[in-house]
């Protein structure tokens, strides 16, 4: 089975995540790709506490991540990868990984931020990485929750001002 969801969302393990999506898509595993907390023990720790009970957890870096999945590490689990920004599935898919669909939960209001809709804020980087993202051929969708209808994300991409 391997990727069974991909999800970029900045609060990476918390409510959604560990209860909502994780139940509905029956993961065995929780993959949290970020190359600045692979150097962290304190966020690895809390994203240990987090997870839910009888689901496995890898927090690994692009490189390490990219390289399990192409040699088809993961291919008899229930994989939900999750990411804080897009431009780290573009690292991913630089290094070969390709993705089908991926949905965008919450990206958070920043200085430099654009709003886009009430959970999802870009920036001009984000930007162009969703544009790589959909170069690439994969699908993106904005949904908070399971029970929330999918959004095709290229429509809400266009309001963007840059």
């Amino acid at each position: 089975m391997g990727i069974i969801a991909v999800r970029i969302d900045e609060r990476l393990i918390h409510g959604q995540v560990a209860n909502l999506w994780t139940t509905k898509l029956q993961a065995s595993r929780i993959m949290v790709v970020d190359n600045e907390i692979i150097k962290n023990d304190i966020q690895k720790t809390a994203l240990k506490l987090a997870k839910p009970a009888g689901v496995n957890l890898s927090v690994l870096g692009t490189k390490k991540s990219s390289a399990n999945i192409l040699a088809g590490k993961y291919e008899s689990q229930r994989v939900f990868l999750v990411v804080k920004k897009p431009e780290t599935l573009v690292e991913m898919i630089d290094n070969g990984v390709k993705f089908d669909v991926i949905n965008v939960g919450n990206m958070s209001q920043k200085d430099n931020t654009q709003h886009l809709t009430q959970s999802i804020n870009v920036t001009d980087e984000d930007y162009d990485a969703f544009q790589k993202i959909l170069e690439a051929g994969a699908k993106i969708t904005a949904q908070m929750v399971p029970n929330d209808d999918a959004k095709d994300f290229t429509g809400i991409l266009k309001d963007y001002k840059k």
